[in-house]
Order: C-alpha cells, then structure tokens, then sequence
C-alpha cells in the first residue's frame, strides 16, 4: 500500500480549499482534511489589547487533534471516514492505482508545527500579494465576521511572520503563485504529485 500525505497550505484565499477539491477529482483514492476544522470555540481564542480575536496563530486551533487525524488516516486510509470518490479523469499516467491512497492536508498553518512537519511527503505553499489578498478576504463573509482593521492588524502580519519562519527553517516546500490561474496551478500540482507516486512505486 502506497500513503501520500501532501500539505497545500499558505496564504488565507490564496485557493487552497479550490485546489484540493480539483485534485481530488483527478487523482486515485484521495482524501481532503482541512486545518480550519480543528478551530477551537471562539470563547477559547485569545483577544489582543486592541479587541481582536487572535485566529492567525496556532494556538486558536487543536494542532495534536490534527496530527491525530492525519495519523489515524495513515494507519487506515482504506476505512476513512473522509469522503473519497473516483477520479473523473483516472490516473492514466500511473499503472495500477489500486493501493495508492493520497490525502491532501489544507491550512493556512501547516508548516510551524513540528510534529505535523514529520508527516508531509510533499508540501506547497500558495502565496498572493498584499492587495490581491486584501481585496479577496474583502469579499468573503467568516463567522465571526472580521472586524475592522482585522486584516492589516492581524491576519497579514501573522501570514508575513509564519510565512519568514517557514523560510528559514522549512526544505522541500514548492512555492505557487496564487495569482495564477486555477488551472496552471493545477497542473502543476497535479504533474508533481504524480511524479511522487511514480518514485513511491519504483
């Protein structure tokens, strides 16, 4: 049996969540995890001197839940409770996909955690400029709601500070340009990962 763990992570509405969904579709036997459902209650998440709530940061989500998951998936990814379907157009640039079993990790968090860092057998990283995030973020509704100034107080220093550590301590991270299209992004994803499967099986 052949296990992929793949981390699609990087900045908020950088198109993380579209991506994994896309390869999903085109992939054998893949799962998707989110990182943004191991948030913890907002009555748990800290609030700063100037009254916003600090979800940027590691400590607002339940990390060891998270590595649990993924582990459990590892052991047993033939009787995970994460959805999988057929791909629609199947792997015809692997022979045999019946013990491959990939699962796609997204979060904007993914790499400042140790131990989830023992798990990735690749990792991408999706970037966007400053305004391009800015005016995303701007047309999506979170609950609870950002408040004003939120993004330029919290959300972009904490992405520009994770994303420096990431730098300095993180190998084998492919950087994307979320500016990109969808569908060059895709590709590119798509053709690496299946690359990664073709070294798994030799």
């Amino acid at each position: 049996m052949t296990v992929l763990v793949i981390g699609l992570g990087g900045v908020t509405n950088g198109g993380k969540t579209t991506l994994a969904e896309k390869l999903k579709k085109m992939l054998p036997k893949c799962d998707i995890m989110s990182q943004d459902d191991f948030f913890k209650p907002e009555s748990e998440v800290e609030t700063d001197e100037r009254g916003f709530k600090l979800y940027d940061v590691l400590d607002a989500l339940y990390m060891d839940e998270m590595v649990e998951s993924i582990r459990n998936w590892m052991r047993s990814p033939a009787s995970s409770d994460v959805v999988t379907e057929e791909p629609q157009s199947a792997c015809d640039k692997l022979k045999n996909t019946d013990d491959i079993y990939i699962l796609i990790v997204e979060g904007f968090l993914l790499y400042s955690y140790e131990p989830l860092n023992e798990l990735w057998d690749r990792r991408y990283f999706l970037t966007l400029p400053y305004e391009e995030c800015k005016r995303r973020r701007s047309t999506r509704v979170y609950h609870p709601a950002d408040t004003p100034g939120y993004f330029d107080g919290h959300v972009w220093p904490m992405y520009l500070k994770y994303k420096n550590e990431v730098e300095k301590s993180a190998s084998n991270i492919v950087y994307l340009d979320g500016t990109k299209s969808q569908e060059e992004l895709l590709s590119c994803v798509y053709n690496d990962i299946i690359q990664e499967l073709k070294k798994l099986r030799e």
